[in-house]
């Protein structure tokens, strides 16, 4: 790499990279707690506080997933031009989102960043209703 493209070939997706976790990250954490509020007020028949545990993870798998489905939306443009990227000598990033689109493959990278968000939500509160902690979105819902 470095023979056919010198030091940038190492670096050319660091931006396009951070351009991906730094909006990404924010809306998996806005978008769960919007979610978990929103299903209490709307869906969910009771406070959260008189929900069994079993029902309040049912919660956070269902935002999670959600949560993730627009972090795939916020991420998906950026994470299809690093891959190519990746793949492809001499290309920019902007000669890459011109050529491919921008949502192109939406579909497969939502189920690709719904389920592991959806599931990472749901082991974090999992491991703290074992340890008999506050669950994360109960915990907001009283700040």
């Amino acid at each position: 790499m470095y023979k056919e493209e010198g030091i940038k070939a190492f670096y050319k997706g660091v931006a396009p990279l951070w351009m991906r976790q730094i909006p990404y990250t924010m809306m998996k954490f806005a978008c769960f707690e919007s979610t978990v509020e929103a299903l209490y007020k709307f869906v969910v028949p009771k406070p959260g506080s008189e929900c069994t545990k079993a029902e309040q993870l049912v919660v956070t798998i269902v935002a999670g997933y959600l949560a993730g489905v627009f972090c795939a939306v916020v991420s998906h443009p950026v994470d299809s031009v690093v891959s190519v990227l990746n793949k492809e000598k001499g290309s920019s990033a902007s000669q890459v989102l011109q050529r491919l689109g921008v949502w192109k493959g939406l579909f497969a990278h939502i189920i690709m960043i719904g389920t592991p968000t959806a599931l990472q939500w749901f082991i974090y509160d999992s491991v703290k209703v074992y340890f008999r902690l506050a669950l994360l979105h109960l915990r907001c819902q009283s700040l």
